[in-house]
């Protein structure tokens, strides 16, 4: 038997006619001959603990009236946490926790939905072909491959992406959809397991600070005030349980918000951590992923953040949202301080090679703790 044209799949292959089927929804044919295919790996250096694998299907076909054209899909198989071999990186006992929040299913429920028709105007998605149940605990997800356009982030795309993830926040189109999916990560959920369970022991350990890589850029300071943090932390989520819900990407970083070549909205992508979550959950993403990574200066982030927040709070006055500025101020320095500070020590990394580029990263999240722990310490909520 002939194998089929995406055989190197494997679990996420297809039939040649069920692949013809989707080319010819690709081409807006009522029926496509597929001539060619070539399967191959799609590089991204950004593991995630919910991805099994990406891959770019490309290829030729024929259509009814004997043209010849071309097809691209992008292919992305989704697992649950127990599937992953990321999944060593915590610790035992905290695994079956681990497992019960990580909301792999999210995404494929979302691309199944009528999410892309609901995004506000300037926000799409990719195109769903094909949402397909794989064997038990995974899923294939055969979207539209965007074409990016060479294109580095500028202070207005930070504030036209913060704008929109405003939109989205108080969107009245998408609240159902995201009511209806398992939930974001929540800040609770983040410090019950991430920083209780693997940072915080780290922290109380006798070697964590005298690792190079610690040494270098945490300096006594910065230690002392991140102990104080953490002692702080049930206060602080106490007051998020007062902030207003809505909304949120989960993971809305420049990264997952593309500048696509053949279209002017910004194509949002990677909704596995979608929910609802305190307002302004996809700031800190949004304006400190970038610089935390070392894509980004650190001298940029005053001026960012700033601006960012500001078009967040527009954003929601567009969709009819209402939020008080210094409680946003304050709610999002929080949200800072829990998902980016407080996880700023690179506790996952104390096993590697100390090299030039790690180094370099570790000294970036160490500047943008201190910014966080600044803005915790200015912030009110008056």
């Amino acid at each position: 038997m002939r194998p089929s044209h995406t055989a190197t799949l494997g679990l996420a292959a297809l039939g040649d006619a069920d692949l013809a089927e989707l080319v010819a929804a690709q081409l807006g044919v009522p029926e496509a001959v597929v001539l060619s295919s070539v399967v191959e790996a799609h590089p991204y250096d950004r593991p995630a603990i919910t991805t099994a694998g990406r891959h770019v299907v490309t290829g030729t076909a024929r259509t009814p009236d004997g043209e010849t054209r071309a097809f691209r899909f992008f292919v992305k198989v989704i697992q649950a946490y127990h599937r992953s071999p990321l999944r060593f990186a915590v610790p035992e006992p905290l695994r079956a926790a681990a497992a019960a929040v990580v909301p792999w299913r999210t995404e494929a429920d979302l691309y199944r939905s009528d999410l892309r028709d609901r995004l506000p105007a300037g926000l799409t998605a990719p195109r769903a072909f094909a949402v397909r149940e794989l064997e038990a605990d995974s899923a294939a997800l055969w979207l539209e491959q965007v074409p990016l356009r060479p294109a580095t982030w500028g202070p207005a795309t930070y504030r036209r992406a913060a704008y929109l993830l405003g939109r989205f926040a108080a969107s009245r189109a998408i609240a159902p959809l995201v009511t209806a999916v398992h939930g974001a990560r929540t800040p609770r959920v983040y410090a019950d397991g991430r920083l209780a369970g693997v940072v915080r022991p780290a922290f109380d350990g006798p070697d964590l600070w005298a690792h190079p890589l610690v040494r270098e850029s945490f300096d006594h300071d910065l230690r002392r005030r991140l102990d104080a943090a953490f002692e702080a932390l049930p206060d602080l989520l106490a007051e998020l349980d007062d902030t207003p819900v809505a909304a949120a990407h989960g993971d809305a970083c420049p990264a997952n918000l593309l500048l696509a070549a053949d279209r002017p909205e910004l194509v949002l992508v990677d909704f596995g951590f979608c929910g609802r979550a305190p307002l302004g959950t996809d700031l800190a993403r949004l304006v400190t992923s970038e610089i935390q990574t070392g894509h980004r200066g650190v001298a940029d982030l005053l001026g960012l953040d700033d601006a960012c927040l500001d078009s967040y709070a527009a954003g929601l006055s567009a969709e009819g949202g209402r939020v008080r500025t210094a409680r946003l101020r304050r709610s999002h320095a929080i949200l800072m301080t829990v998902f980016t500070a407080l996880s700023a020590v690179p506790v996952e990394h104390l096993g590697a090679d100390p090299t030039a580029e790690l180094r370099r990263e570790t000294h970036a999240r160490a500047a943008v703790a201190r910014f966080v722990l600044d803005r915790l310490a200015t912030a009110r909520d008056r």
